[in-house]
């Protein structure tokens, strides 16, 4: 793999950071804050009794029956994964692809981390017979692995695992004594609810499962770091509850005290919270079906996205065109595309995927406009794809790809 370049992309093992909503903050979760701003007292590690509280009403809310003393909150999801990580121990498991911030804070630790491919259908979660022959030939190469970390509503793919897929690899792991992590950040981000089953591993393997979930996922914005775990309600979750937080209290990783209120607040899910977060789902929903429809279009593969503000998109397709421009791998396609979309465009090697597939993540943050006035416009309009604003970044998007496919046409022999 590549380390940092000249575009100043970043070492390849590092990033990039979640797709962000791109929208203005809610004004209620800005006064939220702003009011808790003046408190000279910092919050607890691992989070005071309000924010503990406020989680405990949000799983419940989702069919996960909580008490406080299982429930414990940080500055962000990757704080509390690498918290979790230590204090279980042993080699890693996760999907290929995965989230890109997984892998970094196992190898922080000098933990190995073993990539398992996914099922046809669906991003996030193992293909069990891949996690069964994983986790075998890593212990018979004298490996230990205990944990397992998936997302049932993915980054990077924006798919959502059904529940029979979803079964069969938390028996897998199951039946292979591992620790199941599952990153729930996006599961409220679902483009259509009302036809999406979402089950959480939790209620299957309720013993062994922790669900982490950051709530700038749908509740805050990016630039407000909180994450909250949910424990198992075992002795064994009485143990790694201790060890988080002895993890977490060596490294002082707290979350802000005015950023705790506002997270408190944003989990008890109050009107104008939910209504935003309905109102934000529903736009990134359709411009992410646009996105998927110029990939589509072209010639290109992806799964239609089912969750969050992004589409991967496969454009192996259009290799040879691409190969015509100097693209040859994941990291010539993020170059190429991130320099003539404008917006940042990870390869999927980002996310554990193969240097030599031609795979890219497009958010839909970026083409929501520049200023806060075009993107408030967007959340209020009921036809946002044709405001021209966002009509130009889908047409400039449409525009670069359509290339690709005119170049691949124009190669084709004659009949």
């Amino acid at each position: 793999m590549r380390g940092t370049g000249p575009e100043g992309h970043g070492p390849v093992r590092y990033g990039p950071a979640p797709p962000a909503d791109g929208l203005p903050v809610l004004p209620g979760l800005a006064a939220v804050l702003a009011a808790a701003a003046g408190r000279a007292d910092g919050e607890p590690v691992g989070g005071g009794p309000a924010l503990l509280d406020a989680a405990c009403g949000y799983w419940e809310r989702r069919g996960l029956a909580t008490g406080a003393d299982r429930v414990v909150a940080g500055p962000g999801a990757p704080a509390l994964l690498l918290a979790l990580t230590a204090a279980l121990g042993g080699d890693v498991l996760v999907p290929r692809p995965c989230a890109a911030w997984w892998g970094p804070y196992a190898r922080l630790l000098g933990r190995p981390v073993f990539h398992v491919p996914t099922p046809a259908e669906c991003g996030g979660v193992p293909d069990p017979y891949a996690l069964l022959e994983t986790v075998r030939r890593v212990r018979a190469e004298g490996g230990d692995p205990r944990l397992l970390v998936l997302s049932v509503a993915d980054d990077p793919t924006a798919t959502v695992a059904p529940p029979e897929v979803l079964h069969e690899a938390v028996e897998a792991a199951a039946a292979e004594g591992l620790h199941l992590i599952s990153d729930e950040t996006w599961r409220d981000t679902l483009h259509a609810p009302q036809d999406t089953v979402l089950v959480s591993p939790a209620e299957m393997l309720p013993d062994r499962v922790t669900v982490v979930s950051d709530l700038a996922g749908a509740l805050l914005p990016s630039g407000w770091p909180a994450a909250v775990a949910r424990l198992p309600d075992t002795a064994t979750g009485d143990d790694l509850h201790a060890r988080v937080l002895d993890v977490l209290t060596a490294l002082d990783a707290r979350v802000a005290a005015p950023v705790a209120a506002a997270a408190a607040f944003a989990l008890t899910e109050p009107e104008p919270v939910t209504a935003r977060v309905e109102s934000a789902v529903r736009l990134h929903a359709r411009v992410a079906a646009a996105v998927h429809g110029a990939v589509v279009a072209v010639g290109g593969l992806a799964l239609p996205p089912r969750a969050g503000r992004h589409v991967y998109a496969d454009l192996g397709p259009l290799r040879e065109p691409l190969a015509a421009r100097g693209v040859g791998d994941a990291q010539d396609l993020e170059d190429f595309l991130t320099a003539r979309l404008g917006m940042p465009a990870p390869g999927g090697h980002r996310f554990g995927d193969d240097l030599g597939a031609l795979r890219v993540r497009l958010c839909t943050g970026p083409l929501l406009g520049g200023t806060d006035a075009q993107r408030t416009e967007c959340l209020t309009s009921p036809s946002p794809l044709e405001l021209p604003h966002v009509e130009r970044a889908l047409i400039h998007l449409r525009s670069v790809l359509d290339d690709l496919r005119d170049d691949a046409q124009r190669r084709e022999p004659p009949r």
